[in-house]
């Protein structure tokens, strides 16, 4: 029987085939809590899914754990090097972990691929993460790691006039608690920290460019794997162009390395393929795409024990705002 993998799919061209091994391998899978999935697709060929739940949560906990850990490194790295240097390193490092993946999924890249990796890859990892490094260079780890959480509301403002999505009352007030949340922390954070206006304001604008991104990459059709790929090339381009116009220089320190390659292969690379097999794995999504709240709260964690933040009282009640709010919009959108 030939078998071709892609994108975690098995592959099986002859029906026959494919309805025995479903039967057989359905009452080995049942025992583990494993559910599987034969359908049909152009060309006569079957598809074979095997999703579990277990191996869901394994991943999406992992995903969560590296994703709490970014904002300490990018303070961590950033106390070594410049953002530029640290995005950089990070991006072409990202470029090769997809790459690796392109070659063991044995996953084609398409010219529409290319020609979406020239516009996203402007956006992610250039212009986002450019922003988003200069915004942890000017401010405490946790007010930017906060701030920078806000991105799903923008999300669903930018979702309403490009993507034609309706706001509910309900929706609307868990907007409106997540930005209370943030100006509460930019406020009452002023009497803990040094808050400039410049940086804080970069943070601000992360969010955008992410929300823009997230729209972009949700209206693409291509294979996920091979629009990162092609992103990052193009956008480590963009960023040694830039590098080279504006007199930067590649060269760090050896203290530097642990935190970049962090940055590169999980925050950056890894993580993002995770999260994506575990929302394919889990049989239903929305007990994966919870986990995601925990995040911030691991990171203030991260940054308190690593980074050697006090973490101030404002910044929690600030977060829990934000949070509380996302949460409050994801429900209306249920409901609704």
């Amino acid at each position: 029987m030939f078998v071709n993998e892609i994108d975690e799919l098995y592959i099986f061209r002859y029906f026959e085939k494919a309805l025995l091994v479903s039967v057989l391998c359905s009452k080995m899978l049942a025992a583990q809590g494993e559910t599987l999935y034969v359908a049909p697709s152009p060309g006569g060929i079957y598809i074979l899914l095997i999703k579990s739940d277990k191996s869901a949560i394994v991943l999406a906990l992992a995903s969560v754990l590296f994703w709490s850990g970014a904002a300490t490194a990018f303070k961590k790295a950033l106390s070594y090097g410049s953002p530029w240097l640290v995005v950089t390193a990070g991006a072409v490092l990202s470029t090769a972990i997809f790459g690796i993946a392109l070659i063991i999924g044995r996953i084609h890249i398409r010219k529409t691929d290319f020609v979406s990796g020239l516009y996203l890859g402007f956006l992610n990892p250039f212009l986002y993460y450019l922003v988003l490094l200069n915004a942890y260079n000017g401010l405490p780890a946790q007010i930017a790691m906060v701030v920078n959480y806000l991105w799903p509301v923008v999300l669903v403002l930018l979702s309403i006039p490009l993507l034609g999505q309706k706001l509910s009352m309900r929706g609307l007030t868990g907007i409106l608690l997540s930005f209370a949340g943030v100006m509460f922390l930019a406020l009452m954070g002023r009497n803990t920290f040094e808050i400039s206006t410049v940086p804080l304001l970069l943070a601000f604008a992360s969010t955008l460019i992410w929300a823009v991104y997230w729209v972009l990459n949700t209206l693409n059709t291509g294979k996920t794997t091979a629009v990162l790929f092609t992103s990052f090339v193009c956008g480590s381009v963009y960023l040694l162009v830039y590098g080279f116009m504006a007199g930067q220089q590649l060269i760090f320190q050896p203290s530097i390395l642990p935190w970049l390659l962090y940055i590169g292969i999980l925050e950056m690379g890894l993580t993002y393929m995770m999260w994506n097999t575990a929302l394919k794995w889990a049989t239903s999504t929305a007990t994966v795409s919870v986990m995601i709240f925990l995040t911030p709260f691991i990171a203030l964690v991260f940054i308190g024990v690593v980074v050697g933040e006090e973490i101030a009282l404002s910044t929690v009640i600030g977060l829990m705002f934000v949070v509380g709010g996302i949460l409050v919009e994801k429900y209306s959108r249920r409901r609704s």
